[in-house]
């Protein structure tokens, strides 16, 4: 069993990917200040092979202690999304770029990186095509920028494994709904309408249970994978917003769906993705869009908790 670093480890994705690897038995460190939801990692306080470090990512003294202690790297900890990028826009560049060039720089031989970046990157796609890993970056914002810059330093390691996230969605122990499938979702379950502008606009979703196997593929054959960027996402789900609101609809009869003309989207991004390189490699992502909306339909009408998001 391997020991293993998460930087961020308490958040939407690395909350998952935490209990998933302490439940196979690796050794688990999480880098986290637990900001947004003090309690995700509660559950795992049990284990003597998890520990959690509640400090910041920036401290060079504590990543430079961690990194020699652990052979993977997985750094989580970023200001996702594009809102909470602009509100804070010195914290993002910070945090989401210039930590990963110290972590990068704090790396030896024996550390192996798995960075998790965002297809954001791609922006607009041309219409009739894909986008692979050799399509050119256009991030349209600083969040796409931040997440496009700290992916090239991680690529300058020798020992790194980059996955370009689609869209992700599902149930967390750290839950978010401003993610589209699951605000699409809550706004449908809470208010029984859903109302959608440019509903052209095109994207790629992965269950989030599926990015962490998708992790878990990488620890185990990373040397098959390494110094390579691998889009991940489910290929049967790259949707346009107006079919995902229409897949939605069918689970939910009496959803009234609006499409309004007059009004822009602030997220620009359009494009459709290809994930058949991780696929060549023996990975698929195998939970359907429409199971992660009947899992999110339920949850939302059976927890109304308030949901705390990024922003």
């Amino acid at each position: 069993m391997s020991k293993i670093l998460i930087t961020g480890g308490g958040g939407y994705v690395g909350s998952m990917l935490s209990t998933a690897l302490i439940n196979l038995g690796h050794e688990v460190t999480v880098l986290d200040l637990m900001k947004y939801d003090q309690g995700s990692l509660n559950h795992l306080f049990y284990n003597k092979k998890f520990k959690l470090i509640k400090k910041d990512v920036r401290d060079i003294k504590i990543l430079r202690s961690l990194i020699k202690k652990n052979e993977y790297i997985i750094p989580l900890a970023a200001l996702v999304g594009a809102p909470l990028c602009d509100k804070f826009k010195k914290d993002a560049i910070l945090i989401n770029h210039k930590s990963i060039k110290t972590l990068v720089s704090l790396c030896t031989k024996k550390n192996k990186i798995i960075f998790l970046t965002t297809n954001s990157g791609y922006g607009v796609g041309e219409k009739n095509k894909f986008c692979d890993e050799n399509s050119p970056l256009n991030p349209i914002s600083l969040y796409g920028r931040t997440k496009c810059d700290a992916e090239e330093e991680v690529t300058k390691a020798k020992n790194y494994i980059c996955f370009r996230l689609a869209t992700v969605f599902g149930f967390s122990y750290r839950m978010r709904t401003d993610l589209l499938v699951n605000n699409f979702v809550y706004k449908s379950v809470k208010s029984k309408k859903l109302t959608i502008f440019e509903p052209h606009f095109r994207r790629n979703f992965i269950h989030i249970r599926d990015v962490v196997l998708g992790i878990i593929f990488a620890i185990k054959n990373f040397n098959k994978l390494k110094s390579n960027i691998y889009n991940l996402g489910l290929s049967s789900a790259n949707i346009s917003k107006l079919t995902l609101a229409k897949k939605i609809k069918k689970n939910m009869k009496g959803l009234k769906i609006k499409i309004i003309t007059n009004r822009k989207d602030p997220d620009k991004r359009d494009y459709f993705v290809s994930n058949k390189k991780i696929e060549k490699k023996g990975f698929k992502a195998r939970t359907s869009l429409n199971q992660g909306i009947e899992e999110l339909i339920t949850l939302f009408n059976v927890d109304n908790k308030k949901v705390i998001n990024n922003y």
